[in-house]
């Protein structure tokens, strides 16, 4: 008898451009909180971190902060769809002024949510 740790109905995830690359470049300790993180948006819930994203208009586009001792990392990510939860971003906030995401990372978040966007519309076809 096989039995499956993972719950039929979780959404799979899905990496869009370099950001599973860069979440395996985080520290250990930061790449467990965020894939703990998205491993609960995988089951349908939301991390007490999670926050929602502004200027993407209700697109269901979250990020999860972790600072650690070599500075602040994020991980964006969209629930948007029901196919799968997209992975859209991780990167090490470098900017100090203040805690809004730098222009070039909203830049890269609304590319690849425009590409994973896409990917669904051709899932559904």
């Amino acid at each position: 008898m096989h039995i499956s740790a993972v719950p039929t109905n979780e959404k799979p995830l899905e990496w869009i451009g370099s950001s599973h690359k860069d979440l395996v470049a985080l520290p250990a300790d930061v790449r467990r909180f965020f894939g703990f993180a998205l491993s609960l948006a995988q089951a349908g819930d939301r991390h007490d971190a999670a926050k929602v994203v502004k200027g993407f208009g209700g697109a269901g586009v979250l990020e999860v902060v972790e600072d650690d001792v070599g500075g602040t990392y994020r991980a964006v990510y969209t629930v948007k769809f029901t196919e799968a939860v997209f992975v859209l971003h991780c990167f090490q906030k470098k900017s100090k002024r203040g805690i809004a995401t730098p222009k070039e990372d909203m830049d890269i978040i609304n590319t690849r949510l425009k590409i994973a966007e896409a990917l669904v519309k051709g899932l559904r076809k």
